[in-house]
């Protein structure tokens, strides 16, 4: 299961606000890729992931067997709650990301340097 967001300004009593839409693939057992869904949310959050994952629940997905989650507080156990078996992963680029602050202030340009071949490699051999 892969997880994408966008997102943008839409006008709300008479406010201008942020949305996302955020879309969820599958890939099949065969390897065929299927859109499950967009949703169209304020803010992103376990939550609302747990709503996402029980409508596809109800919808038909009777499992997921492995996802890639960024650090988003609570999603793992979201997972878990519904499908109980998933493999969950970190995704790499965030755990590189977030090992950022670790890393004193006078070496972060350094170590962001050597950072920005692999970022731009991996978004480059993405799989869609």
């Amino acid at each position: 299961m892969f997880r994408f967001f966008s997102y943008f300004k839409v006008k709300q009593d008479s406010h201008i606000v942020n949305k996302a839409a955020y879309m969820v693939i599958g890939i099949g057992l065969d390897g065929n890729k299927d859109v499950l869904g967009i949703w169209i949310g304020e803010n992103e959050s376990a939550k609302f992931w747990l709503s996402v994952l029980n409508q596809l629940k109800n919808r038909g997905v009777q499992d997921i067997f492995i996802t890639c989650v960024d650090n988003l507080t609570g999603f793992s156990q979201a997972i878990s709650a519904c499908y109980h078996q998933t493999e969950i992963q970190k995704c790499i680029i965030h755990q590189i990301r977030n090992s950022f602050r670790y890393v004193s202030y006078r070496d972060v340009r350094m170590v962001t340097a050597d950072f920005k071949p692999m970022q731009i490699q991996s978004s480059t051999s993405v799989i869609f």
